[in-house]
């Protein structure tokens, strides 16, 4: 019979949730005007009036359900020397996909821990950049280099944060269970002696 561990709080699920609708939805709209092939996207939301008006709000709301969410679980991603030891390995878990290997890890592995702070970093500088050029509210404060600047700052972080969600998806996927953490709150006793041997300890109180 299997045994479950709680690995997040309903809260913390509805947060995580509600901010990767917002990514999707602000990912898509900005995507539209990246680039006139992708300009099909406005239809998903109005058209490209509508498209325009409503992006910098997803954008917002995006990275204030971030920051709820940055404040629940930070302290769990400070790097730890572990981590660079097993950053070192992960060529072989890549190779063979065996964890057993691996260092052992608390609640998040080093990959996790990059991928948490690429999207704090990236979100914070899409954050800024976009009031530097948003229309009409704030862009008239801003000097035109300036602006043109913070477009092309916004737009890499943009490819950074999709780029870093696709990694986080990816290994959502890749690694059996993982997805029942996000989805039911719980994950097996077995998965987490296996992923995060030391948080397992730390929970349970069991070698």
């Amino acid at each position: 019979m299997k045994r479950f561990i709680q690995r997040y709080a309903d809260g913390t699920r509805m947060n995580h949730w509600a901010v990767a609708m917002l990514f999707f939805c602000a990912a898509l709209s900005g995507l539209a005007f990246f680039h006139p092939a992708l300009y099909f996207f406005t239809m998903l939301f109005g058209g490209g009036p509508w498209t325009r008006i409503l992006h910098p709000f997803f954008g917002v709301l995006m990275v204030l359900g971030f920051v709820l969410l940055f404040a629940k679980v930070w302290r769990e991603n400070t790097w730890k020397p572990r981590d660079t030891e097993w950053l070192k390995a992960a060529p072989h878990l890549m190779q063979t996909g065996h964890e057993r290997d691996m260092p052992a890890v608390g609640k998040y592995n080093a990959g996790q821990k990059l991928v948490f702070w690429l999207f704090g970093i990236s979100l914070l500088l899409l954050f800024i950049t976009g009031f530097v050029f948003w229309q009409p509210w704030f862009a008239d404060y801003f000097a035109i280099p300036l602006r043109r600047i913070a477009v092309v700052v916004h737009a890499a972080s943009a490819v950074v944060l999709v780029l870093s969600v696709i990694v986080h998806v990816y290994a959502a996927i890749w690694v059996k269970g993982t997805m029942r953490a996000m989805t039911r709150g719980t994950v097996t006793e077995a998965w987490a002696r296996q992923n995060h041997p030391l948080w397992y300890q730390e929970t349970t109180g069991k070698k």
